[in-house]
């Protein structure tokens, strides 16, 4: 890699942990992820050691906005792992990974600054409008691996991206009274909760049954679409939520 990408780049810091992509001309899609280290620089050595468990993503936004590129994007960075969108795994061949500087959940999961948003904000748009990626496909790493991932975690603000023409995003709708589904449940009201998040993308299998994996898609959609409660219950503001982006698709 002798050039950036992005004119956003402040910096180029290569990671020898890539491959080419498979299958795939062009990515199209976007994954967003935070480090979940307990600093920047501790995440961006480890993205780029040769060392396993060997991980690396093609950028990485510190707090204070600046933004380093460790990966071409024509390249394969290893930032997904195990995953699935629309029916569709190796999320890596298919996606672009940009790195948030965060903490995350393990390590006291904070509030991303304002000038690492309008940074981030910034490469998302360029990133997709140079690759044509469309709103569907602009997502966290949570949505593709939900009972692995937590990130980018609830405190994203999605919104911001969608003011600015990147991604799918829907006000979420308000608590209301209604059914909820929770963990346990089974049924045919199940299966149809299933299938509603199997039709954005989300890897769950429609079985009737609220299970694990059910639950986990459930609080990966809030994570993302309605962060107010993340406590994977399918409650009415969650799927009026979910209806309203499957209709704005």
């Amino acid at each position: 890699m002798e050039r950036p990408d992005s004119a956003l780049v402040a910096s180029l810091s290569a990671s020898p942990n890539h491959d080419g992509r498979k299958g795939v001309e062009r990515p199209d899609m976007l994954i967003l992820h935070y480090t979940g280290m307990r600093d920047g620089l501790a995440a961006l050595r480890r993205l780029c050691d040769p060392n396993p468990p060997r991980v690396s993503a093609h950028y990485v936004v510190f707090e204070d906005g600046e933004i380093v590129q460790s990966v071409a994007e024509e390249r394969r960075a290893w930032h997904a792992g195990i995953g699935s969108w629309e029916g569709r795994g190796d999320v890596n061949s298919r996606a672009i990974g940009v790195e948030i500087v965060n903490p995350g959940h393990e390590f006291g999961y904070r509030p991303f600054p304002e000038a690492q948003i309008e940074a981030v904000t910034a490469l998302a748009g360029d990133i997709v409008g140079r690759h044509g990626i469309a709103p569907r496909h602009v997502l966290g790493h949570s949505d593709t691996a939900p009972l692995r991932k937590q990130d980018p975690g609830e405190l994203f603000p999605w919104f911001r991206l969608a003011a600015a023409g990147v991604g799918l995003w829907v006000p979420p709708a308000p608590f209301q009274d209604g059914k909820a589904y929770s963990p346990g449940e089974e049924g045919p009201p199940i299966q149809a909760v299933q299938a509603l998040f199997a039709m954005l993308g989300y890897d769950v299998q429609v079985t009737g049954v609220y299970d694990r994996l059910t639950e986990a898609v459930v609080t990966a959609f809030q994570r993302h679409w309605r962060q107010d409660r993340v406590d994977g219950v399918a409650d009415a503001s969650t799927l009026k939520t979910l209806r309203d982006l499957l209709a704005a698709r």
